[in-house]
């Protein structure tokens, strides 16, 4: 993935300000000046968590590395205060300086030989049996130091909703992919520069002045 700090840097804003767009009534995800090693295909999750006690409080993302980083990107950050898991109680505009924010840049989906060939907390791993699917990214196993077989009858529970050990069955398929993290970080309120040809249309946040 190898992106530059500076490009880190920029993404992680890029996020921030579309999570912040949106929660003050914003129609789109805000407009900025890209470069071409942020628009290279890759998939990409965003996650927000609480500075006290690291309680997620979104995660939402989207695995296909065949589109442009800073376009899905741009749509997952959109949607991730509309996580379902959070429904009664949503991100507000007044809780983003009590957030951190993470993102995980995701490359291209490889076959494996079997199940258990991933290097856990390097790898992220993407489940498919019977046609359900799940993911999950290298920081679970490095937050919960569980095993390949452990990571695996959990993503069978969690996220495909099958019975643990499901992915010793023969038609069950493990892709790895490599992720670059940018974060977690406290949530940021600096503006982007945008083109001048959408000055004139976007509004000025009363965040803009928090730095």
């Amino acid at each position: 993935m190898d992106f530059s700090e500076k490009d880190k840097d920029f993404l992680f804003k890029v996020a921030c300000a579309t999570v912040r767009r949106r929660l003050e009534g914003g129609n789109t995800p805000p407009m900025v000046i890209s470069t071409p090693s942020v628009v290279r295909p890759a998939g990409c999750f965003v996650s927000l968590h609480k500075k006290q006690g690291n309680a997620l409080r979104g995660c939402m993302g989207r695995i296909d590395a065949s589109s442009p980083l800073l376009m899905v990107l741009g749509n997952v950050a959109w949607q991730v205060v509309n996580d379902a898991r959070f429904a009664s109680n949503p991100v507000t505009f007044a809780e983003l300086p009590e957030l951190t924010l993470e993102l995980s840049i995701l490359g291209l989906l490889k076959p494996t030989a079997k199940p258990t060939e991933f290097e856990p907390g390097t790898d992220g791993i993407y489940l498919s049996i019977a046609g359900r699917s799940g993911v999950f990214l290298p920081q679970v196993a490095r937050e919960t130091g569980w095993s390949r077989e452990q990571l695996l009858d959990r993503l069978c529970q969690e996220k495909l909703g099958m019975p643990p050990q499901m992915w010793r069955e023969p038609g069950a398929r493990l892709f790895t992919f490599p992720t670059e993290t940018i974060g977690p970080m406290d949530f940021s309120f600096v503006d982007l520069p945008v083109p001048k040809s959408h000055r004139s249309a976007e509004p000025t946040s009363p965040a803009a002045m928090v730095k």
